[in-house]
Parts: C-alpha cells; sequence; structure tokens
C-alpha cells in the first residue's frame, strides 16, 4: 500500500495534487474529472481557501419563497443536501404572512474572547486585580483593531472568573466582550486576547494557556417570533397538536435535540449559502440549548386566547457579511445579494425567521401526515435519477414507487428498466 506521508504535497499544484490521489484511490479518468469540477468556484479562489485542495464538491443552490420578516419581502438561499427542507421552509413561510410576518431581532453583536490563566496563586485575590486594570486592558484591546473601532465597534466588557481543578490548581479566566459589528468576529478577539494576555500574566503571575474565541455566542442572541390563525395551520386541533409537540420538546431533552437539528436544517442552509462558519453555529446553538444544565428546544409553540399560533425562538448566531469566506466565495456574495443584505444583524434575524418556520413545518408535519410522506414523496424522485430515469420519467417513476408504497432504490431500477423494454409501468 502506498504511503500517506507525501512530503511537499501542499506545493504542488492542484492538477498533480489530484493526479496523486488518483493513483492512490485507482480512480478512473471520468471520476478525476469529476473531482476536479469546481463548478462556480475558480481554482486560484479554491486553492487559497483551504489546504491540500483536489478538487470541489458542488451541493445544490435554491431559494425558499414566501418570508416576510419585519414587513418585507424575502427570498432565502439555502444550500443543502436534505430534500423536502426547502419546500417545507417555504410552505410555512405562507402560513406565517399573517401582518408584519415572522418578527425578529439580533441587536447585539459581541463576541467572547477567552484568556486561562493557570499556575496561579491565591486566584480570587488575583482576579480582584485584573478587574481593578479593567479600563487599561480595554484600552489595549481596542488598539489592536482601529478600523473596528472606526465603525463603532471595539471591546466593551470584561468579566473575570476563577475555577479550580485538581490538576490545575486555581485558574482565571478573563473574557473580553467585543463588539465586532459586521464580521464573524473569531479572528478578531483572537487577535486581543493574544495582544492582552501578557499583561494579564504579570497582574496574576499565572500563564496564558489558552487564547482564543468561545463559541457559546450568550452576547450574540437572534430571536424570533410569529403568530397565525389557526387556520393557516390546519385547524385549532392541528395548532393544540403542534403546541403539544412543543412540550414534549421541552419536557425530554432526546425529543429537544431532534426538534432543535429540524431549526438547524434551515439556518445551517443559510449558512452554507452565505458563506458562515456553520460549525460555530451550530456548536453554540447546541450550548445555548443546555445553558440551563438541561438540553431543551430553542423555540416554543403556544396557543393563544384569540385563536393564534404563536411560535418563538431564541439562537445565538455567529455571523458575518465581511471577511472569511462571505468575501471570498461568489456565490456566497451572490446569495447575500438575493438576500439584500448589508449587515450581520439583518442576517441573523433573517436566518432566526427561517429556523422558526423550518421548525413550524417540522412539527405540522410530525403530528398530521408524518414526516415521512412529504420527505419521501421527494426522495423517490432522487431515487428514480440514480436509477438512471431522465425527463419525465423520473417523475413516471417516482409517482409509481409512492402509489405502490415501495420507494426503494432497486424498485425504481426495476421501474426504470421496465420502462426502457416500452413496458407500461402500471
Amino acid at each position: 500500500m502506498s504511503s500517506s506521508r507525501i512530503p511537499g504535497f501542499y506545493k504542488l499544484p492542484i492538477h498533480e495534487r489530484r493526479r496523486i490521489v488518483g493513483e492512490w484511490a485507482g480512480l478512473t479518468g471520468e471520476e478525476l474529472e469529476t473531482l476536479g469540477n469546481l463548478g462556480n468556484l475558480p481554482e486560484k479562489i479554491a486553492d487559497s481557501m483551504i489546504e491540500n485542495v483536489v478538487g470541489g464538491m458542488t451541493y445544490p443552490f435554491a431559494v425558499a419563497t414566501n418570508f416576510l420578516i419585519n414587513g418585507r419581502e424575502r427570498l432565502i438561499p439555502m444550500v443543502i443536501e436534505e430534500t423536502s427542507v426547502v419546500a417545507a421552509a417555504s410552505n410555512a413561510a405562507r402560513m406565517l404572512r399573517h401582518g408584519e410576518g415572522i418578527g425578529a431581532n439580533a441587536e447585539r453583536q459581541e463576541m467572547i474572547s477567552q484568556i486561562h490563566l493557570v499556575k496561579v496563586d491565591s486566584p480570587w485575590f488575583k482576579a480582584m486585580r485584573v478587574i481593578e486594570r479593567k479600563k487599561e486592558i480595554l484600552e489595549h484591546a481596542a488598539q489592536q483593531d482601529p478600523t473596528l473601532l472606526k465603525y463603532g465597534g471595539g471591546p466593551r466588557d470584561l468579566e473575570v472568573r476563577v475555577l479550580e481543578h485538581p490538576a490545575l490548581g486555581g485558574v482565571i479566566v478573563v473574557h473580553l466582550v467585543v463588539d465586532v459589528r459586521d464580521a464573524m468576529g473569531a479572528n478578531t478577539v483572537n487577535t486581543m486576547a493574544e495582544a492582552v494576555a501578557p499583561i494579564l500574566e504579570k497582574i496574576t503571575g499565572g500563564e496564558a494557556r489558552l487564547r482564543i474565541v468561545s463559541n457559546h455566542a450568550v452576547y450574540r442572541v437572534a430571536r424570533a417570533w410569529a403568530a397565525t390563525p389557526v387556520d393557516e395551520v390546519g385547524g385549532m386541533d392541528v395548532a393544540r397538536k403542534i403546541m403539544e409537540a412543543s412540550i414534549l420538546a421541552e419536557i425530554d431533552p432526546y425529543r429537544a435535540v431532534t426538534h432543535n437539528k429540524g431549526i438547524m436544517n434551515g439556518v445551517i442552509a443559510v449558512a452554507l449559502a452565505t458563506g458562515q462558519d456553520h460549525r460555530a453555529i451550530e456548536a453554540g446553538a447546541h450550548a445555548y440549548a443546555a445553558r440551563t444544565g438541561v438540553y431543551r428546544p430553542l423555540s416554543r409553540w403556544e396557543v393563544t386566547q384569540d385563536g393564534l399560533l404563536a411560535g418563538s425562538l431564541e439562537i445565538p448566531l455567529q455571523v458575518g457579511v465581511v471577511g472569511g469566506a462571505v468575501k471570498v466565495h461568489p456565490v456566497a456574495r451572490i446569495a447575500l445579494k438575493i438576500l439584500g443584505v448589508s449587515t450581520a444583524r439583518e442576517l441573523a434575524e433573517v436566518m432566526a425567521a427561517v429556523g422558526l418556520a423550518q421548525n413550524l413545518a417540522a412539527l405540522r408535519a410530525l403530528v398530521t401526515e408524518g414526516i415521512q410522506k412529504g420527505h419521501m414523496r421527494l426522495h423517490a424522485r432522487n431515487l428514480a435519477i440514480m436509477a438512471g430515469a431522465t425527463g419525465d420519467l423520473i417523475d413516471r417513476v417516482a409517482e409509481k414507487m409512492v402509489k405502490d408504497g415501495r420507494i426503494r432504490y432497486d424498485y425504481a431500477k426495476e421501474l426504470v428498466e421496465k420502462a426502457a423494454r416500452g413496458e407500461p409501468l402500471d
């Protein structure tokens, strides 16, 4: 077997790296050609975004319709591989067009950067000394990013915590709370943390072990809410069942995880389309859901006394419209243009609104026809295509599979072969 030890691999041009990988894996010429298709991402940009690039992988870029957010019409770009998500979001958005539609707010755009100081004697006393010099520390942090200050951002606060562990003794954790404006902000706050670490070491006599952003973005919470007549979701009986499903997520962490996964279907699809750090968003959202010590749903649904189904959602969203992939990837720039957003706050509000709509779609499907009916109807089309169907045969094969209740690849293949022989499918 060939060795994965390839000195200088990163220095090679993309086509040469791809050739080496092709030899390693025994890829065919067709497979190498497919791997080398970067779609709408220029090779030079791809090679600058990450290391050891050998090709590209394209996901579908879709647009969800019907969204009315804070009284403004929006088309929502979404990138996702899962069937039915975009259709479900569009359908739920249609149900939530009552009044101003979905309300959303994301005022604070503050990130936390942590400095962990170990080997600290008298940590509680030293923590007070850090607080005593708060102004000096924040001023030094601010000097690291004049551009951020120019746009009204910068350090806002300093928090100090003391932790203890048998292997470490006293640990002082310093939080720099920074308004990062329209950036995701990780690079900014990391730079500030590294800059103030030597000052903190002198104050505490400890060693700054970690100096990095926290993705537990508790000061970057976006909220979305909506209320719609129960008839929009199928009547009072359906609305009450949606409320019951919401309550079940509140009392059962196992259900809450899947409840929140449905929310993230929408949030992450928008994040991918707009070039966001979706790993940070996922980590922060799930940490926020567990902030009380018990994993809970990010949204709630209630039936009001005046006959409305009302939903609300809180989720931390670490997003940006400047810097990172959002400004490098040409499709991410197009997505922001389709959305019509110009600030991180606007983007967070849209993403929270999409998450709420996606949640409603999932709950309504669960309490009515079941999640699988609509999902599998769309999945049948994918299976038909995988089996070799083209043109109108795709829908004919899919419809036959749904009708017969046999939504499987082997049956799709059988139907495609039957059609190829000129035999009727029915």
